[in-house]
């Protein structure tokens, strides 16, 4: 991806997928898709792949990584390179997110929202129209708008005056959001992936037991529903009441259990508990809420367990005070195999700290 998003396991990828084994036809479940990093090694060794996230903005980004060209074929636009150029030709448009999110916004609220300039905010509102229209006309498909609703996002980021995500802009403008909003091409995939998308909370997922399922929940207080607002808006394409400096669309309805640390350690083992599927990848760091120890703990209950320490990573650093932390955190990945045991006697044994 063209941008860091918090938690991301490309830098892991790798290592994760030695551990992913044969998929004899079955799915690999990303229950916390994200942008899709390790859901793209599966499909790439074989599995078919159910995405799911909280956030759209995620799993549009996710599923674009995976379409093919053969999905893709833009052939009432003459392909793909030409649907981008005619994009990227599009006239600035005074939209929501020029409303919202461009200097412009002073004149609504006396408050000057410097996310992106008024020109590439009024360019960002005139292609995400032009996606939808072209939708709406039957002139691409379903799956030719979330690619290229993805690398609107991507774009996007490349010229936001942010200092990695959108829980608020910076009061300077930085070189790159001065640049020019510009799409560009992807390479897409050869062959074919098998891909389901869902937007469910977690504890909603339903797989089947040969599934393998993949965990990567939110470890810390960051909360990724408020953190990517605008990328939620783009993808979402309307127009919710945004408050405060930072703008924030309504996001309470997603805040996440595991981002609270006293919820985090009952929330992730419930989880685990209640799906059926019985091997079960975890990823988790040495500075999420959940003591490792812990968590060992009550998931010996559930099944057995191994652990694997896959790296230490740098820190994300999204502001002066994560900054001024350690630099780097281990990451870990566990093998859960569940037991066969009732479900009762799973829940008396787990020993909430």
């Amino acid at each position: 991806m063209s941008f860091r998003y918090i938690g991301s396991k490309t830098r892991l990828v790798a290592q994760i997928a030695e551990h992913l084994g044969a998929s004899r036809g079955r799915f690999f479940v990303d229950v916390f898709c994200g942008t899709g990093a390790v859901a793209e090694i599966a499909a790439e060794r074989g599995w078919k792949v159910r995405l799911n996230d909280h956030l759209s903005s995620a799993t549009t980004m996710a599923e674009a990584r995976l379409l093919s060209g053969t999905e893709t074929p833009f052939g009432n636009l003459g392909g793909y390179e030409v649907a981008i150029a005619q994009l990227n030709d599009e006239p600035a448009i005074q939209g929501f997110i020029w409303r919202e999110y461009s200097p412009a916004s002073v004149a609504r609220i006396g408050l000057e929202r410097r996310y992106f300039t008024e020109i590439n905010a009024g360019r960002i509102d005139a292609v995400r129209a032009r996606i939808q229209s072209w939708h709406q006309e039957n002139l691409i498909s379903s799956k030719e708008r979330t690619l290229l609703v993805a690398d609107l996002l991507a774009a996007a980021n490349r010229v936001a005056n942010i200092a990695g995500t959108y829980g608020c802009f910076l009061a300077k403008w930085t070189p790159q959001s001065s640049g020019k909003l510009e799409l560009r091409p992807r390479i897409r995939k050869i062959k074919k992936v098998t891909v389901e998308t869902s937007n469910l909370d977690a504890s909603e997922i339903e797989v089947d037991p040969m599934d393998l399922v993949y965990l990567d929940p939110p470890y810390t207080k960051r909360q990724y529903a408020s953190y990517y607002h605008i990328l939620e808006t783009i993808t979402l394409g309307d127009m919710p009441v945004v408050e405060g400096v930072a703008g924030l669309r309504p996001w309470k309805d997603l805040a996440s259990d595991y981002c609270y640390k006293v919820r985090a350690l009952r929330a992730l083992c419930a989880l685990i508990d209640h799906l059926s599927a019985q091997n079960i990848l975890l990823s988790y760091s040495n500075e999420g809420h959940v003591d490792l120890t812990d968590l060992m703990l009550n998931l010996d209950a559930i099944g057995k367990v191994r652990m694997h320490e896959l790296a230490r990573v740098g820190r994300y650093r999204p502001n002066i005070q994560a900054s001024a932390k350690r630099a780097s955190v281990k990451e870990y990945l566990l093998e859960i195999q569940k037991r066969p045991v009732e479900r009762a006697s799973q829940q008396e044994r787990l020993v909430f700290a």
